[in-house]
């Protein structure tokens, strides 16, 4: 695999940086120990400017080819970890009680770190690379954060790009896709408040588990009856909470859930319906509900020139026939749909090799394959010397 020479030479580096990552994960804001490393390392690379403090824990490294070309692109890591307890075993297991690193952040940071080294140590392209080490992708919106403190105006940039290790795919290929790529996200709440009473005389009360049952089974129909079936959309409830005991029917029961789509008219669907049926069924009951649909991160949209240079950056690093087209997107949400909403760009997936039946992303036995740092690292620096050529 032809990865480059130098950034085979420091894999055991970037395993061991990756690993220090995994044992001291942090969440979203909190990125101080892992962002100061960040820096310190970019220094020591000899970035011509390192940049700290974007919303809040955020990393800008600047790295300037050679010659006066005033090109530039931005290639983008996340930092945060995950509120989970891991349960992995492992040597490199997190030191951090009821936090870890399951979504593979930690390995994304190395990659780009290891790019980052490639680029300030050859400085084999004309212009400028950004390194971004983005916080809170998790939860916060920090690429958001970084647009709206002028992530883009600071360090103007044509493109920018980003990747995610992707468990399941065969380990060192590449997934891509044009347009839509994730899903847009909100979290939904329902409050329903009914009255209580002893669970051996219901007729005394008003039942909010009834209700909230009722509210459950009728949102499984919005997407089932009210949208075209091309379209693509989702509504889960994932958290029911009320009550306390076996025979007491309690006075609220809260409902939590998401719900995911690609184009903007869905979601105001979804929107619209839920809280009418939260509503409606409710006051059909006699009940009343308060509903909030508390829209998060917009739609992972990947610009069609920038999604072809990416693809031959990637090429270029596993070869074509590991260079795949996604068939289909996929329904998670990411925040670097905020950069791609001001800034064409690319956000790319990288197979972390994962077997049926394996720990998945978010799970508390996952842990990112340290084999792909060198490849991710790799089409980084690839991207930046194809975009950004010298003479």
């Amino acid at each position: 695999m032809p990865i480059l020479n130098r950034i085979a030479e420091f894999h055991p580096e970037l395993t061991a940086w990756r690993q220090d990552f995994h044992a001291h994960p942090e969440t979203a804001f909190e990125e101080v120990r892992t962002s100061g490393i960040v820096a310190q390392k970019l220094r020591e690379f000899g970035c011509d400017e390192v940049h700290t403090g974007i919303a809040k824990t955020g990393v800008v490294g600047v790295i300037r080819g050679q010659g006066n070309s005033t090109h530039a692109i931005g290639l983008r890591a996340d930092m945060d970890a995950l509120p989970i307890e891991e349960a992995t075993g492992l040597p490199h297991a997190s030191t951090v009680p009821g936090k870890m690193h399951a979504c593979g952040h930690d390995g994304h940071t190395t990659i780009l770190l290891g790019a980052a080294r490639y680029l300030a140590e050859t400085r084999n392209f004309s212009g400028t690379v950004y390194v971004i080490f983005q916080p809170a992708e998790e939860a916060g919106g920090g690429a958001g954060v970084m647009v709206q403190e002028g992530l883009f105006d600071r360090f103007p940039m044509e493109r920018v790009f980003g990747l995610h290790n992707w468990p399941g795919a065969p380990e060192g290929t590449f997934l891509w896709r044009e347009g839509p790529l994730m899903a847009a996200t909100a979290n939904l709440t329902a409050v329903i408040r009914g009255k209580g009473a002893h669970g051996a005389m219901p007729h005394q009360g008003n039942d909010p588990v009834v209700i909230a049952s009722q509210i459950v089974t009728a949102l499984q129909s919005v997407v089932a009856r009210n949208l075209e079936p091309a379209e693509a959309g989702v509504i889960t409830i994932g958290h029911i909470q009320g009550g306390d005991t076996w025979n007491v029917i309690p006075e609220t029961v809260t409902l939590r859930g998401t719900a995911r789509w690609f184009k903007p008219e869905v979601g105001d669907l979804l929107e619209a319906k839920f809280l009418s049926l939260v509503q409606g069924i409710a006051t059909a009951f006699g009940a009343t509900a308060e509903a909030v649909f508390d829209r998060g991160y917009p739609a992972t949209v990947n610009e069609a020139e920038s999604t072809q240079l990416a693809v031959k950056a990637a090429q270029v690093v596993v070869g074509e026939s590991r260079v795949q087209e996604m068939p289909r997107p996929t329904m998670g949400g990411e925040d670097f749909s905020y950069m791609l909403n001001a800034k064409a760009g690319n956000y790319i997936m990288l197979g972390a090799g994962r077997r049926p039946g394996d720990p998945q992303v978010h799970h508390p036995r996952y842990d990112f394959n340290d084999a792909v740092l060198p490849i991710g690292a790799s089409y980084f620096a690839t991207l930046a010397e194809q975009l950004l050529p010298r003479g």
